[in-house]
């Protein structure tokens, strides 16, 4: 396709927008340049090429395009990097949500740097260390065992806002994992499930805890018996086996809801490695592929790019008012109906998949 071309079907992407606010990733796609270049030109930096910098400039009076002054107060002081500490790179939801905020630091000439804590208090302790030993412009962490207390001692040196788990006293961004579970599990119901199971996996954090207990009170709310036989919470990678002897028992769930993305593969794998009869399957969390079964998989969609945009909005009023009190915010979540959560206990069958998910 020719520039020409690529613009005007950017031009045309973008008027379907409507009146939401230019970004500037529309101005770089309209333009046919990186988000970097389009902040370099409205920066007023040197270093780019005349056609290209009136390209960029066409595109942000097209657009209406107005810089966010406010996101430029990152920059301000002696570093422009954000650190990043999540559980683990490989784990779906971390590495969309990182790539989120990255996209975004890049847009505003900051970098990212970011380590992993394995699920381990003693390692992110380590890590913690690592990150903080550079001088940084503010600090995410996704916290496994770090008090509130310590992050308070990190908080008066730059902004700290713990991600996807809260600590009293810190800013946090996270999802309703307790309500959007109890949305997810009165779908099954208001099908006509009646024995459903729940995977998930011991964690030393709460979300997974939190959507333990909204299974516990969709069916209670229901009136459905609890039955603990069908609950599975194990440590991590070690369910499978456990996954299998469940869904191979003759009183089997027809329906399972999986507290994890990781957890919903694992399940997946064990139903399309021993042939067993699929229940119907609801992810907290979506993943890759999750749409290329047969049927696709539902899920709870705590959207990564909601959450990275949250986060950054919120580290830039951290920098604009360092003494502000600290926010609780919550991002909604979505159920993205695909098929699986949809079946009805005498529709369970063995799910076509793409090939084994490791």
């Amino acid at each position: 396709m020719t520039h020409e071309g690529s613009t005007a079907a950017a031009a045309a992407d973008v008027r379907r927008y409507g009146r939401r606010r230019a970004r500037i990733k529309d101005v770089a796609d309209l333009a046919g340049v990186s988000m970097k270049t389009v902040s370099r030109v409205v920066n007023g930096e040197p270093g780019v090429l005349p056609e290209t910098r009136d390209r960029v400039a066409t595109a942000v009076l097209e657009l209406g395009f107005v810089p966010d002054r406010h996101a430029r107060s990152l920059k301000r002081g002696d570093s422009d990097t954000i650190g990043i500490l999540i559980d683990a790179i490989s784990d779906p939801f971390f590495a969309a949500f990182v790539s989120a905020v990255e996209e975004l630091a890049l847009a505003e000439g900051l970098s990212v740097l970011f380590a992993s804590t394995g699920y381990d208090a003693a390692r992110e302790r380590e890590q913690l260390a690592r990150l903080t030993g550079d001088r940084l412009r503010a600090l995410i962490v996704a916290p496994v065992g770090v008090a509130s207390d310590e992050l308070e001692a990190l908080r008066r040196r730059v902004p700290v806002l713990c991600v996807d788990r809260a600590r009293e006293g810190i800013d946090s961004i996270v999802v309703d994992d307790f309500g959007a579970t109890v949305e997810a599990v009165r779908e099954f119901i208001a099908r006509g499930h009646r024995r459903i199971g729940f995977i998930g996996e011991q964690t030393p954090y709460p979300t997974v805890a939190e959507r333990l207990e909204g299974y516990r009170a969709a069916l209670a709310e229901a009136g459905l018996e609890l039955d603990e036989s069908l609950i599975i919470a194990q440590g991590r990678h070690r369910e499978e086996q456990s996954v299998n002897d469940l869904l191979a028992r003759p009183d089997a769930p027809t329906a399972v809801f999986c507290a994890t993305s990781p957890a919903a593969i694992t399940t997946i794998n064990a139903i399309a490695a021993d042939r067993l009869r699929m229940p119907a399957l609801i992810s907290f969390g979506d993943f890759e592929f999750a749409g290329a079964f047969t049927p696709g998989i539902s899920c709870v969609d705590q959207d990564p790019r909601l959450i990275g945009e949250a986060t950054f909005r919120r580290l830039v009023a951290l920098t604009e008012d360092p003494a502000a009190a600290p926010a609780h915010i919550v991002v909604p979540t979505r159920l993205i109906r695909r098929g699986s959560g949809e079946l009805l206990p005498d529709a369970v069958d063995v799910p076509t998949p793409i090939g084994a998910l490791r």
